[in-house]
């Protein structure tokens, strides 16, 4: 898919630069994946804290093959 966008030149090279990738739509594709990769990581991370532990769930039990 085709698209336009009107990027500032000296982020887009700064971004260039930084990326080590060779070219400008390189470039953007990877820092994309990496915006959305951080995003969801974002979104798990929010997660701590809101769920209730089970304190008498045995992990090493489980793990065990011969049960």
């Amino acid at each position: 898919m085709a698209t336009n966008l009107a990027i500032d030149p000296n982020i887009l090279e700064r971004a260039v630069q930084v990326s080590g990738e060779r070219t400008k739509r390189a470039t953007v594709t990877k820092a994309l994946l990496e915006f959305i990769a951080r995003r969801e990581q974002q979104r798990v991370a929010d997660l701590f804290g809101k769920f209730e532990w089970d304190t008498s769930f045995d992990y090493k039990a489980e793990r065990s093959r011969s049960q």
